[in-house]
């Protein structure tokens, strides 16, 4: 047995024997990306406290990372095709490993943001490489297996971050949850020279730059709003990134459409299967991730857990989405695409709902529910979405479709955390206010009007003044909570009803097992998808 896998998986005469080896190597790579974001949620209070970060600045140590990270997924993705996308794995975690060094190092806030880019960079090279990879690998017949594996890696990852990065943060600096990364990325590119076959598209032509940079301009301006105008105010950054990311996104169509080689043929945006499966992963991932986001700083501020009990309470989630993961694996062949697409959002939509009951009284154990049925969601049906996906693209343009899917991803979570982030924000707010406005001195209030963390280290300083006392301490923290918790209600009851309306538009586009085909003939709807799927299996 060669030490190193050499032969590209286009010169093979059959399946590769050793994938599922390999697919351990692509699942870890793909862990180390999404631990990336939630790892920093537990590290978040130690970096705030020991760099002094304002609220702004502790969003662009978290968004520093999403906005290169969702712009560039789409081109690295088409230049993995046309080079290599082995090449483009190790590379991307080359990038990944060497930000997160350089975070690990730092103690100033924007050198925190540029490590953070760097690693976003890298992670826009490794997630769209290793979904490419996969699908190239594995023959049709396995690959929905293969893609259930890879999805619930990601449910894995929600839960594994918190934990490894409050274990890390019992005996050592917010740093180590960034130097974590290292290791495994090191054991990752060496899996990958021994165990991922080389592999390229044939046959493609050139690389479309031009609509390339389109996207970027598109997506990286949509993020920057995304993230900017909610949080801090519509000023002229955000209203103006709205409005450059509106006419790159015309002049890309435009553009792609003219195109004989387009980075993205937006003409499959007309196919029902490619559209809605796109819809059902932005919305689904718009109300988990926001969720998750809002319940962990409960656990952390409201019922003080430290970073190590919230990484452990979040576990049942990684559990749910294995569950869910196997469910699917049984019944989506056997139903198919659509009901576990649309079970899956429902289910993740009612615990989005649960969550509007939260108040000042609550415990872990009226997050457990709701946690786990997201995790069961996000296991039943993002995995035939992603397969539905990335069986709408040929082979030479495996690494496009990895980009397309993950950037939909990307896209979901951010607006999620950034939307329902704000709307939580202005609720906390304008509940604080109302329990103690006018008892605090204005910066006092207005410090502890700017998130739930500050509201607590308000009462803290309070309780240490001798003209206060411990009592009105524990006033200001009791108001202090249970502002935190109204917002947690309402915010999920906007975003439950958000996520409804996105299951309903995903029914209604989404078409069944049967479609009428161009002669009024019923036929599978996935049959655009199977003769690409064919394609690719021939190159086996």
């Amino acid at each position: 047995m060669p030490l190193f896998a050499h032969t590209p998986v286009e010169k093979m005469t059959g399946p590769y024997p050793r994938r599922w080896f390999a697919l351990l190597v692509l699942c870890l790579s793909l862990l180390i990306v999404v631990m990336a974001n939630t790892s920093l949620i537990v590290a978040a209070p130690d970096m705030t406290q020991d760099l002094g970060l304002s609220s702004s600045d502790l969003q662009w140590v978290v968004d520093g990372y999403t906005v290169p990270y969702a712009a560039l997924m789409l081109v690295l993705g088409s230049i993995g095709d046309k080079y290599s996308r082995r090449g483009a794995l190790v590379a991307g975690l080359v990038i990944f490993a060497g930000g997160s060094v350089m975070g690990s190092q730092v103690d100033q806030t924007g050198l925190v943001i540029t490590a953070r880019a760097i690693m976003g960079v890298g992670a826009a090279v490794v997630m769209p490489a290793t979904l490419s990879l996969l699908v190239a690998m594995f023959p049709k017949r396995e690959r929905a297996r293969a893609i259930t594996a890879w999805t619930a890696t990601s449910g894995l990852a929600i839960a594994v971050g918190p934990l490894v990065a409050g274990w890390l943060l019992e005996d050592h600096s917010w740093g180590s949850t960034f130097l974590i990364n290292v290791p495994i990325a090191v054991v990752a590119v060496i899996g990958a020279l021994a165990l991922v076959p080389p592999s390229k598209a044939e046959k493609m032509g050139r690389i479309d730059y031009v609509g390339g940079l389109l996207s970027i301009v598109s997506v990286g301006s949509l993020v920057y709003a995304i993230i900017e105008g909610p949080h801090f105010g519509w000023g002229v950054g955000p209203v103006t990134a709205a409005v450059v990311a509106g006419v790159g996104l015309l002049a890309f169509v435009a553009w792609e459409l003219r195109h004989p080689h387009p980075m993205l043929d937006v003409r499959k945006f007309a196919q029902r299967p490619f559209s809605g499966s796109m819809m059902a992963v932005l919305f689904f991932f718009f109300g988990t991730f926001g969720a998750i986001y809002y319940s962990t700083q409960f656990l952390q501020f409201v019922l003080g857990y430290d970073a190590l009990a919230t990484g452990v309470r979040l576990l049942p989630l990684a559990g749910a989405v294995f569950v869910g993961a196997a469910v699917t694996g049984q019944l989506t062949p056997r139903l198919g695409m659509k009901p576990m697409v649309v079970a899956g959002m429902l289910i993740g939509t009612a615990g989005v709902f649960l969550l509007t009951q939260i108040d000042k009284g609550s415990t872990y154990t009226d997050f457990l529910t709701p946690m786990m049925m997201l995790g069961f969601a996000i296991g039943l049906s993002v995995s035939p979405a992603t397969d539905t996906i990335m069986s709408s693209f040929p082979e030479s343009e495996l690494g496009v479709g990895g980009g397309a899917n993950d950037t939909a991803l990307e896209l979901g979570g951010s607006l999620g955390i950034a939307l329902l982030g704000s709307l939580l924000g202005t609720a906390y707010k304008d509940k604080l206010t109302d329990l103690v406005g006018g008892h605090l001195p204005a910066a006092a209030m207005e410090t502890a009007k700017d998130s739930v963390g500050g509201g607590l280290a308000v009462a803290e300083q309070i309780a240490k003044t001798p003209s206060a006392g411990p009592q009105q301490a524990q006033a200001l923290a009791d108001a202090v909570q249970e502002a935190f918790a109204h917002g947690i209600a309402q915010t999920s009851l906007v975003g439950g009803i958000i996520m409804a309306g996105g299951t309903l538009i995903v029914l209604a586009v989404l078409p069944g097992r049967r479609s009428t085909g161009k002669h009024g003939q019923e036929e599978p709807v996935a049959a655009e998808a199977d003769r690409g799927e064919e394609y690719a299996d021939s190159v086996h």
